[in-house]
């Protein structure tokens, strides 16, 4: 068994779902938790976090240990990092200035090669793990979080100082800990990008054709055109994952899809940002499989095409 200390310091950059939700678990269950916030950071100082979760039910964290920057807050054995990938370029000053010395930088969010971009800006004492998160969440007022279903998270090591497959595994384990203390589920898992090409199975077809058809699943599972069109892009992300090395579990799309059937009537994040004119993470979640998937000879001609939509979208929501 792996066992927390007492009280590692955690830093949660950038507190909005993501971050909100998994900030606001761990600190209800006793951990020292220090949340980084921008634009709400007076609403969130002044009336604390709420979570409105079908499965926690109402909770609240009245006392936040909010910041406006990272030079504010105490430096912190954890980074949980809920941000999207378009910021975190912009983030790394503020993950270096958070960051204790030998700290653990996980990065919970989307796509792939995240932490390819993001290895050669930190410094190389930090540890950098990536975090996978299931779960249907959205941010509906400054503070206020709906929590729709799941939770669960995957864990995995990237790099960092720990060179050894033990080490990383009982620094990843460690990592597990922490949100299983909270209640929540949590895998350590031996290879990261085999997590990640799991993930994008479901988020290449939901995320984009959400903006695209202007759909919650509901709506693109209930029509037999939708949904036979979210099957083959997702039947086409798990052909790549193969050919890109890591074969996914025998059935996984038709496992998404039945999942997805059970799920209550969900927006992606790519449509929250389409809607709130925020940039697309289409780096992560398009680009870089279809640049990796292109080095095997692998063609996703529905993924690109969606992919080339997208950008026109994201494009013209920019300029507008």
């Amino acid at each position: 068994m792996i066992c927390v200390s007492p009280r590692p310091r955690i830093g949660i950059i950038g507190t909005g779902a993501i971050g909100g939700f998994y900030g606001l678990m761990l600190a209800r269950a006793g951990f020292d938790v220090h949340f980084l916030l921008r634009s709400e950071f007076a609403a969130v100082a002044e009336q604390g976090l709420r979570l409105n979760s079908v499965l926690h039910g109402e909770l609240s964290l009245r006392t936040v240990q909010a910041y406006r920057s990272a030079a504010d807050m105490p430096r912190c054995d954890w980074l949980l990092v809920g941000a999207k990938t378009t910021s975190n370029v912009d983030l790394v000053p503020t993950m270096v200035q958070a960051a204790a010395d030998g700290a653990k930088v996980l990065l919970l969010q989307n796509g792939l090669a995240v932490e390819d971009a993001l290895r050669p800006l930190l410094p190389d004492p930090l540890h950098l793990l990536g975090g996978l998160c299931f779960i249907c969440a959205h941010r509906s007022a400054p503070g206020v979080i709906e929590h729709q279903a799941l939770g669960a998270v995957n864990l995995a090591y990237h790099s960092g100082p720990a060179v050894d497959t033990q080490q990383r595994m009982r620094i990843v384990e460690e990592g597990a800990a922490l949100f299983t203390a909270a209640g929540l589920d949590a895998t350590a898992m031996p290879e990261l990008q085999q997590a990640r090409w799991q993930k994008l199975v479901w988020n290449v077809a939901f995320n984009g054709l959400s903006v695209l058809l202007n759909g919650a699943t509901r709506a693109l599972m209930a029509s037999a055109d939708s949904r036979a069109l979210v099957e083959s892009i997702m039947q086409e992300v798990v052909e790549a994952a193969a050919a890109c090395g890591h074969r996914l579990p025998e059935g996984y799309a038709g496992k998404l899809l039945a999942a997805t059937d059970r799920m209550p009537d969900y927006l992606p994040s790519m449509y929250h940002d389409f809607v709130q004119r925020r940039p697309l993470e289409l780096q992560a979640i398009y680009a870089a499989p279809l640049a990796a998937a292109a080095q095997v000879n692998c063609a996703l001609p529905r993924t690109l095409a969606l992919y080339q939509a997208l950008c026109f979208l994201d494009q013209r929501n920019q300029q507008g």
